[in-house]
């Protein structure tokens, strides 16, 4: 699904984040990435609460992302931190606990952090690290939908695609 005709969202950054910024957190962003493709003065980027920094994705997540014909090859685990945080308008969480510990941390970022499944019906994107090709599949389609349902909200008033 490419967005083609759509208003310019009412933010200009977009970070996704997973507790170890190697499966759920790249896969994210790589379908955010390949949604938003015509807006070019959009930033997307992923990071980690727990990151494994300067790892790369993991194999299972790049052999999944691979069948969808998005490679992250070239992603590199990022720990989150205000300083990244401040940078961005909008944070997508996979897991209710990921906001829980962002805001802890980081109260001035209360109402910036929303769960990536919150357009359906607020489900979480459970870890599939150190399970099964199958698991990471089951993530990964999760994570496909979640992204869909917020291009979805950002591109309602456009109308349909051209």
């Amino acid at each position: 699904m490419l967005v083609k005709a759509m208003p310019p969202p009412t933010f200009r950054s977009l970070l996704v984040v997973c507790t170890g910024n190697i499966c759920r957190s790249p896969m994210g962003e790589v379908f955010f990435r390949e949604r938003l493709q015509p807006l070019d003065d959009l930033t997307i980027a992923s990071a980690g609460t727990g990151a494994l920094v300067g790892h790369k994705a993991s194999e299972h997540a790049i052999a999944v992302m691979d069948e969808r014909r998005m490679d992250l090859r070239a992603h590199r685990g990022r720990q989150f931190d205000l300083d990244l945080a401040r940078d961005f308008d909008l944070t997508l969480v996979m897991e209710l606990e990921h906001r829980r510990w962002i805001e802890r941390r980081y109260p001035v970022l209360r109402g910036r952090v929303c769960l990536l499944g919150q357009w359906l019906d607020n489900t979480e994107i459970h870890d599939p690290y150190g399970q099964s090709l199958a698991e990471f599949r089951a993530a990964r389609d999760l994570i496909e939908k979640a992204v869909d349902a917020w291009i979805e909200r950002i591109a309602g008033a456009a109308g349909p695609e051209t």
